[in-house]
């Protein structure tokens, strides 16, 4: 009885709504940022966009200040769970439980390392989908996160009185 009860959750009011500045520049900021990696990726014939990139727009853009959006968060939790993804499609094949474990894994690592960035959790599932080579740690998980940091540095910077990034 005691879950049920947990289920109906603490009753907390909503969080205050983001002004209209700040709605209006966080959709401006992932717009630029998937149009110059969707850009590049077709002008360059190189795969440099992941599913996972248009929830990390949403948190370097949408929540700048949030410890998931700093550029070590970024790039490192996305490098760290593509590459524990790649491990485990290496090691144990595309299995149901495999993905699982790559999943686990990769939550766990970010944890460890104080890199936990939530889009990130996903590549793991994206490398499972697509079973690529190595290479997909440098293109497009590598180099697209370093982009979005970028563009992220600079856009930021220029959009808001605070400072990007809160600490590197």
């Amino acid at each position: 009885m005691n879950v049920i009860k947990k289920l109906r959750g603490e009753g907390s009011a909503l969080p205050p709504k983001p002004s209209i500045r700040n709605i209006v520049l966080a959709g401006i900021g992932g717009f630029i940022t998937i149009a110059i990696l969707a850009g590049l990726n077709a002008s360059l014939v190189a795969t440099l966009i992941l599913g996972s990139f248009g929830a990390s727009c949403v948190l370097v853009f949408g929540f700048p200040d949030a410890p998931f959006s700093q550029p070590r968060n970024v790039v490192a939790g996305h490098f760290l769970s593509s590459l524990i993804g790649l491990l485990c499609l290496t090691l144990f094949g595309a299995e149901w439980w495999s993905v699982s474990i790559a999943v686990g894994l990769a939550i766990s690592l970010m944890m460890l390392t104080r890199t936990v960035h939530p889009p990130a959790g996903s590549n793991p599932v994206i490398v499972f989908l697509a079973q690529p080579g190595w290479d997909f740690l440098y293109l497009p998980t590598l180099s697209g996160a370093v982009i979005i940091i970028l563009i992220a540095l600079v856009y930021n910077n220029i959009s808001r009185k605070e400072r990007y990034p809160k600490y590197w």
